[in-house]
């Protein structure tokens, strides 16, 4: 039985990327600074709709064939990297 290769994350299309990153605690914690609550994790549901809200679509599929929803999210997973550390912080 052939054993697929396993993606990288970002070879995956940004409404997959977009799911993963929802489930993430890290991620929940982000959005919630963004979203104003210092102190708290959002749900996954929550993270999933300040997605669609930062991006402008109704659903993370929309990331799939709106180029500038995908290029919202793309910079929004620029500026999630950074809050991790896996990017440096870009100066002003």
């Amino acid at each position: 039985m052939p054993t697929e290769k396993k993606k990288r994350f970002e070879d995956l299309p940004p409404s997959t990327q977009a799911g993963i990153l929802c489930n993430d605690p890290r991620f929940q914690t982000f959005a919630a600074q963004r979203c104003g609550y210092p102190d708290k994790q959002l749900t996954q549901g929550g993270a999933a709709e300040y997605v669609r809200q930062v991006c402008k679509v109704s659903s993370r599929c929309e990331l799939l064939h709106d180029p500038a929803a995908a290029d919202r999210f793309q910079a929004l997973r620029t500026e999630f990297d950074a809050w991790t550390g896996k990017l440096a912080t870009p100066r002003p």
